[in-house]
């Protein structure tokens, strides 16, 4: 089984009928990490290394898709073309990763409307996740 994981609900639902069967799509209800507001969050003399706290009322969602992602033998992470959907989905690659549930396959997918063509189109496509991106936000992060 393949999971998909995109940021709302509504797509979910339209992405799993244009997937049909083998494909499980769920939503992540955007970002579900941040930096706690607190100091100590980076930390500049260990290489600006962040700890990160998951939301509250995301623990529900990353239990529900650490779950299925446990059963599924492919993770596609389909959130927003942009930096935050980037983000999103690196925080969720790193949330499965460290509840041991990470999928042998993870790929990346970006789509710019919610068709079926644009969806199959953009499936057949994968990539791996955008790391200057990723370390864009990162750096936007530890400068907020």
């Amino acid at each position: 089984m393949k999971l998909v994981v995109v940021e709302s609900p509504a797509k979910a639902r339209t992405i799993e009928k244009y997937l049909g069967p083998g494909h499980r799509v769920l939503a992540s209800y955007g970002h579900v990490r941040d930096l706690p507001a607190k100091d100590g969050s980076v930390d500049p003399d260990a290489g600006f290394a962040m700890q990160w706290g998951t939301y509250p009322d995301k623990a529900r969602q990353l239990k529900a898709i650490a779950d299925e992602a446990k059963k599924a033998d492919h993770l596609i992470l389909a959130t927003d073309p942009d930096r935050e959907g980037e983000a999103i989905s690196w925080h969720v690659q790193e949330v499965l990763q460290k509840r041991r549930a990470l999928p042998a396959q993870v790929e990346r997918v970006t789509f710019n409307a919610i068709t079926k063509s644009a969806v199959t189109e953009a499936m057949q496509k994968p990539r791996a996740l955008d790391e200057d991106l990723i370390d864009a936000y990162r750096a936007r992060r530890a400068l907020d």
